[in-house]
């Protein structure tokens, strides 16, 4: 059996296992339809529930993904203020869960001109409620064993697997050095919790709004990288002009929260920018995993917009000027 195929069996064997587990919990099984699937094993089916009302089963493999983590980080986030879905039930052990349902349309879906200021500034809100929630000793740290783990994905995966690179001796000293600049940059911003896909995929057009998916990954984190991840997003590119703005909107909302941003909005903008670096490396050789090891491969077709982050992002500052030549040699070779 190729490994396709046995995929397809496993992921029918789950979705067998799925609807025994609705019925056994709601006395019945209605029909499923595919909600959503992510980029990692998780898959979602909308079903109808009690008194007409939608609801979401969610099926993720325990040896893949971890509902426990899941159904926390959800009760967390709603203490917080956030509108995200509601745990119905959940067998943490089998893998399933039965959501409220936050409907069908992502600011993916739905910007445009005439709500992108909206739309965005509701997020922004949403997203000061999250870091002012911030309590120490509820969340993991983004600590530098886990930034370095997510830099690795790019020289494993997008330099070796995708491009068919070995970088030499020198390339990977210099890999190694903008390594640790980045992650010291990191851990020097002030930490707080961090949903780490705040991006317009993972937010829902609903009332209230945002509703807001994909949150289990979330850690204790550079207070920059939320904000970067909305305006860098992996699927939809901002005039400059309109993200200064913005920014600049997010500033002054989180001073008036009290959140720990530096007074002078220039301080803040490195961090962003450099917070960008780690991330955009990362996405980068996400994608390419996506692509080799998942068989996703219409992530791939988006890393150049990522490679025109750093291209654009690492001459501003003398930490990643030096990434511009290894992107060069990494084109030429």
């Amino acid at each position: 059996m190729t490994n396709s195929a046995a995929n397809v069996t496993s992921k029918d064997q789950r979705l067998q296992a799925l609807r025994r587990w609705i019925e056994q919990t709601l006395g019945s099984v209605p029909d499923l339809a595919p909600a959503s699937a992510d980029a990692s094993f998780r898959r979602y089916f909308r079903l109808s529930g009690p008194g007409g009302a939608t609801l979401i089963a969610m099926d993720a493999p325990p040896a893949h993904e971890d509902t426990a983590r899941f159904v926390a980080v959800a009760k967390l986030m709603r203490a917080a203020g956030l509108h995200v879905p509601l745990v119905h039930r959940a067998d943490t052990e089998q893998g399933f869960a039965l959501l409220s349902d936050l409907g069908t349309q992502t600011y993916l879906d739905a910007i445009g001109p005439a709500n992108a200021d909206a739309l965005v500034d509701a997020a922004l809100e949403a997203l000061v409620r999250l870091q002012a929630a911030t309590r120490p000793g509820q969340l993991p740290p983004y600590d530098a064993t886990v930034l370095q783990r997510e830099l690795d994905l790019f020289p494993d995966w997008f330099v070796g697997r995708h491009r068919g690179i070995r970088p030499g001796k020198a390339w990977m000293d210099a890999w190694q050095g903008l390594c640790e600049r980045l992650i010291a940059e990191a851990l020097a911003q002030p930490q707080v919790y961090v949903h780490r896909d705040y991006i317009l995929r993972n937010l829902m057009v609903s009332d209230p709004c945002p509703g807001v998916i994909d949150f289990q990954d979330a850690l204790l984190g550079p207070i920059a990288y939320d904000v970067l991840t909305l305006f860098r997003d992996a699927f939809h590119s901002w005039e400059e002009a309109w993200i200064e703005r913005k920014v600049a909107h997010y500033l002054e909302l989180a001073r008036e929260a009290g959140l720990p941003v530096p007074a002078e909005d220039a301080v803040f903008t490195r961090w962003f920018d450099l917070i960008g670096v780690q991330r955009h490396l990362k996405v980068a050789g996400i994608f390419a995993r996506l692509a080799y090891r998942d068989d996703k491969q219409r992530y791939i077709a988006e890393v150049p917009r990522f490679l025109g982050y750093l291209r654009a992002i690492a001459p501003r500052y003398g930490e990643t000027e030096a990434l511009v030549s290894m992107l060069d040699e990494l084109e030429n070779g």
